[in-house]
């Protein structure tokens, strides 16, 4: 982890020698992951895909075998290999966003270390973000003593939350199964909630790497979902000419 650190501070450090701003820097690093992990993006979204697509078989094969756990799941292996799908594929994007976002805190937290290796050239560096004063310490409104959280853990909440949804949308189904939905529906709220939380108590430095990661997210989503239906689209029009080519042709034999 400490070794991911070190890069992930020599790639700020480039960045911010670039743009000579700690935040442009932040964020241009943020962009720049965000499009290395593309391809894992299209491999979750298409999984996403593949399994609402089978998700009436495997709710067909989950109630037919409930009763024989080890039956059950060389079905479902069975169905998924056929279909081309990896359920774990959809968490694999997520579970490599972990040591990315605990390597960028230790980044964030430790900027003499990690970034600018002195603290002479760390205290010429502007750390502030439009109303932020330094991306060091929490973006919070203080309110009859108590801390808040303010504009980048607000806006990171709801990024956060149009993100849940656009995945929800995306991943539901005509499927009855109400513990997956619940589920879905849970995380989709509480996931907004966790960053608020973590906006008071966190660097805004590390708020604005998750707010700008998720807003790429939700784009790259949106326009993978554009390009999806415009070939599904066109797939469906020319399954449609191939149907009415053969109508004509056997209407002609006859």
């Amino acid at each position: 982890m400490n070794q991911i650190s070190i890069w992930f501070g020599q790639l700020l450090k480039l960045f911010y020698d670039m743009s000579n701003n700690y935040a442009l820097s932040i964020i241009l690093f943020t962009i720049v992951t965000k499009f290395i992990l593309l391809p894992l993006t299209f491999s979750q979204m298409r999984s996403m895909n593949a399994m609402k697509t089978i998700q009436p078989k495997v709710d067909e094969i989950n109630k037919k075998y409930k009763g024989n756990p080890q039956k059950q799941s060389e079905k479902l292996s069975q169905l998924y290999k056929e279909n081309g799908v990896n359920p774990a594929a959809g968490c694999l994007p997520l579970l490599i966003q972990f040591p990315i976002l605990i390597a960028m805190y230790r980044v964030v937290r430790e900027p003499i270390k990690y970034v600018f290796l002195n603290e002479t050239a760390y205290n010429l560096v502007d750390k502030g973000f439009f109303w932020i004063k330094s991306l060091e310490v929490p973006d919070v409104i203080a309110i009859q003593g108590i801390n808040l959280p303010y504009i980048l853990p607000v806006l990171s909440a709801l990024f956060t939350y149009v993100q849940m949804q656009m995945s929800m949308s995306r991943s539901s189904s005509s499927s009855s199964n109400a513990t997956a939905e619940g589920m879905n529906k849970t995380m989709t709220y509480m996931m907004p909630l966790m960053m608020l939380v973590w906006g008071v108590n966190l660097p805004a430095g590390l708020i604005l790497y998750w707010a700008t990661g998720t807003l790429v997210q939700i784009l790259q989503q949106y326009l993978i979902g554009k390009y999806e239906y415009h070939m599904n689209f066109r797939d469906d029009d020319k399954l449609n000419k191939r149907d009415s080519q053969a109508s004509i042709k056997k209407k002609n034999n006859r």
